[in-house]
């Protein structure tokens, strides 16, 4: 083999320009560059909360406690690392202007907020000024669509629990939004001090106490966060600072960032197709040279390099473009991005994400151009003239085999690397080779049945050619069925989950969720809250329940996360119950519910599932932290817990006497109708202002927007496959017009007009357009079914009227393409296209 030989026939061939090597191109351009372009964004992103951390957290590192505020000796620990300190209080309430009420976050603060960065007020006045208010009532402010919920206009009264409040401005930003998470109601401020007599903050009612620091320049951030968290270990103090000031919104970027490069990674599957395609066309068209070249005595190693030089340069190329357009583009729009970001972003040349793309853009072409390039080499030169290399279908030597296998391989495992979730690019992986292979077998399958219907297609000329032609070894059927297919694959299970999602919000919430969940309900005000309910026609029931919140600690006397390898249940404080008499409607599973009137050590209810999947067993023991005080209970049973149908339900009970005594609230859920909904509201906040009412339907609307961007997100990544797969059908068609031209000039000379061979066309394209339209369908609603099933763990059920949108684009795709591409044929004069074929 002759490197020097080989080279200086690659550079001779591509002399010949790009011809038969634009779908090529565009197929791994636009591949790299939509992954490129989603690193880049998630980059930007990236580099945008860690430059901003200590902004978004509200300064160089912040103590969050819960249920209560820091004791003296937290408060003298914050004071002796810090420079400065704000304290600020975090929950939810009412806001009421006469008899209408809006749910909103409150943000209690003091005269120190905010340590970093700066309020913005509509109008532009001082936060301090904002919150004195005027000489008979505190100040407060809201964002803007609660104020427009609510009519207020500045100077007008709003009231938070049973203090009222002047309205002073609009909350148009505030520095530290990007690290309270989600939140159900839009946010306002105001002084904690004005809340005094508010109600609001009473021992055991729902609130967060964070503790905002400025540190000395050059402060140990791990150094500090271990001293914390060693000192207040069993106090329930939870510690962050500015490395991670984002806290949750970073992780979700980084997830879903990695999920929509899996997408990105299934269109470059699909461009993977087209790459093969064209590379075996222009081989393909090469038969004469290559039988040329073998004659003249030239090895298979070298005619192998020769085209592996030519494609490898092309690759390069395509790559080059898909790193360009992928790293430009969100540079060109980051004024956009930005602003319809609610997190900051820093939008530059990112070299992580574009390197990551050109790997994936280089495996792919590999594993994709391998294969046909194997075949020139073991066909004899006497086989070659004879036009063998469009219809063999041997299969390449033992070593190419292994190294396409070993390049698959390599790929998966940069992936899982890459995207730091090893389980869903297996599962990916594992769905794109799945429908790859259904595509393949589906094409096959599609021919058999081409050539078993041609006997009922006498008399129909149009469909009788139409049927030859899909069922013709070697022809365009395989290359459409896999390029359409696997698009449109990828499309139907996005618009099967999401369909899906919609309808367990919408269709189902009526039948099985509440109409409100009330919290912070005082133990004095809870009989009067149920009696007040009691006599109404119109709630059909009342399920209420006591409420703390603890952190799990330690399990077995082992750290719970360590434990539990940090499952949901031990991060962070859960919702903690207690209870005397087992409850209506509870199911152990496995143990025994303690004695109505057990007064001993502290015993545990666990649920069921979420015990199975720590691995917690009965009999071993569990440490609560509640409002900094440990207690040590015994797991004695487990217990059914749902989660689906939004009514009550903890992962964690005890017995009543080991809580009963602690500071605490009761919570409510209430299913009444409709058009009832209102009036309880109203009368329930009436008679006890403190009270915090969540009606359900707005809460799952807000968790509907959320999904619905997620969604978004995923629709358009499978845009970008569905597009990548019409560009390799409009390459099978074009390489399939030569074809076309003989087949046209060939049904002219015998007989037969324009309009049948057209209508042949035609059907030949709205038949494969219907097959793959149908086999993806098919493959969409099996990963639709996977992924509801087996990882939202959701009921499934088909969405008819997304399918039929997808059977319908593969017919209107396909049939575009194909026609595209028959309008020279048709005009073709027959005398001239035989007479070249002679």
């Amino acid at each position: 083999m002759s490197l020097p030989l080989a080279i200086r026939f690659a550079r001779r061939e591509l002399r010949g320009g790009l011809r038969g090597f634009r779908v090529f191109l565009a197929c791994l351009a636009l591949g790299v560059a939509a992954i490129a372009a989603v690193g880049t964004v998630r980059a930007g992103i990236e580099a945008g909360l860690a430059e901003q951390g200590a902004a978004l957290l509200g300064g160089d590192a912040e103590a969050t406690l819960t249920y209560r505020f820091a004791n003296d000796e937290e408060r003298a620990f914050f004071d002796s690392i810090a420079t400065q300190v704000s304290e600020t209080a975090d929950f939810r309430s009412m806001a009421v202007v006469g008899d209408d009420r809006a749910l909103t976050q409150i943000r209690a603060v003091d005269a120190a907020y905010p340590l970093i960065g700066s309020v913005t007020l509509d109008p532009p006045i001082p936060l301090a000024e904002a919150l004195a208010g005027d000489d008979m009532r505190p100040g407060g402010v809201m964002e803007r669509v609660l104020a427009d919920r609510l009519g207020l206009s500045p100077g007008d009264t709003f009231r938070l629990g049973t203090q009222e409040f002047v309205f002073t401005a609009v909350l148009d930003s505030y520095p530290d939004n990007g690290s309270g998470g989600f939140s159900l109601g839009p946010r306002s401020i105001v002084l904690t001090d004005s809340l005094a007599d508010a109600g609001l903050l009473a021992q055991g009612t729902l609130f967060d106490t964070d503790y905002r620091m400025l540190l000395p320049v050059g402060a140990d951030l791990a150094a500090l966060e271990t001293q914390a968290e060693s000192r207040f270990r069993d106090t329930g103090l939870r510690w962050r600072d500015s490395r991670n000031g984002a806290g949750g919104t970073a992780r979700f970027v980084d997830r879903i960032g990695a999920f929509l490069i899996l997408i990105g990674l299934s269109g470059l599957a699909v461009g993977g197709v087209g790459v093969s395609s064209a590379v075996r066309a222009y081989l393909g068209g090469k038969t004469g040279t290559i039988a040329t070249l073998k004659t003249l005595g030239a090895t298979r190693g070298t005619i192998f390099l020769t085209y592996f030089l030519q494609i490898g340069a092309l690759t390069l190329l395509g790559i080059a473009i898909g790193l360009v357009l992928g790293g430009g583009i969100p540079l060109m729009l980051a004024p956009l991005i930005e602003a319809s970001l609610p997190v900051p972003a820093d939008f530059t040349v990112a070299p992580a994400p574009l390197a990551e793309a050109a790997i994936y853009g280089v495996l792919a072409a590999l594993i994709f151009t391998l294969w046909p390039l194997a075949r020139t080499e073991q066909i004899r030169a006497a086989t070659l003239f004879r036009d063998a290399f469009a219809s063999g279908n041997a299969l390449p030597r033992w070593p190419y085999l292994v190294a396409t296998v070993t390049l698959v391989a390599l790929l998966l495992s940069l992936a899982i690397l890459f995207s730091g979730t090893a389980w869903l690019t297996l599962w990916t992986a594992g769905g794109i080779f799945g429908a790859l292979l259904l595509l393949v077998l589906a094409a096959a399958v599609i021919r058999w049945i081409a050539r078993r219907l041609r006997v009922v297609s006498r008399g129909r000329p149009a469909l009788r050619a139409a049927l030859a032609s899909i069922g013709a070894r070697g022809g365009e059927s395989t290359s459409v069925v896999l390029s359409l297919g696997l698009g449109l694959s990828v499309l139907a299970a996005i618009g099967q989950i999401d369909g899906n999602l919609r309808q367990a919000f919408n269709s189902d919430l009526p039948e099985i969720a509440p109409s409100y969940f009330f919290v912070d309900i005082q133990p004095d005000q809870i009989d009067g809250f149920r009696a007040q309910l009691a006599d109404n026609p119109a709630v059909s029931q009342v399920d209420t329940a006591p409420m703390l919140r603890g952190i799990i600690t330690r399990i077995n006397d082992i750290p719970a996360e360590e434990f539990a390898d940090g499952h949901w249940v031990v991060r962070g404080d859960r919702g903690i119950t207690y209870a005397g008499a087992m409850p209506d409607g509870t199911t152990v599973t496995a143990g025994e519910w303690w004695p109505d009137d057990y007064a001993g050590t502290p015993q545990i209810s666990f649920a069921a599932e979420e015990a199975a999947e720590i691995g917690l067993r009965l009999g071993d023991t569990m440490t609560v932290n509640v409002l900094g005080r440990d207690i040590t209970g015994t797991v004695t049973s487990f217990r059914e817990v749902s989660w689906e149908d939004a009514g009550i339900g903890f992962v964690l009970a005890m017995n009543e006497t080991a809580l009963a005594g602690a500071p605490h609230s009761w919570i409510s859920t209430v299913y009444a109708t409709p058009e009832s909904e209102a009036p309880i509201l109203r009368d329930l906040a009436n008679a006890y202002p403190n009270i915090t009412a969540i009606r359900i339907r707005d809460a799952i609307d807000r968790v509907a927007v959320l999904v619905e961007g997620i969604t978004a997100a995923t629709r358009y990544g499978a845009l970008a496959t569905l597009i990548t797969g019409f560009l390799v059908l409009i390459g099978a068609a074009a390489a399939g017009e030569r074809a076309r031209t003989f087949e046209a000039a060939v049904l002219k000379t015998i007989g037969a007009s324009r309009a049948t061979i057209l209508l042949s066309f035609a059907l030949r394209s709205a038949l494969l357009g219907l097959s793959a339209g149908v086999v993806a369908l098919a493959a969409g609603i099996l990963g639709g079914w996977a992924v509801q099933t087996f990882i939202m763990e959701n009921d499934y059920a088909v969405i008819w009227s997304n399918a039929l949108w997808i059977v319908g684009g593969g017919i209107a795709v396909s049939l575009a393409a194909g026609l595209g591409f028959a309008i020279r044929p048709l005009w073709a004069r027959p005398a001239r296209v035989l007479r070249a074929r002679e």
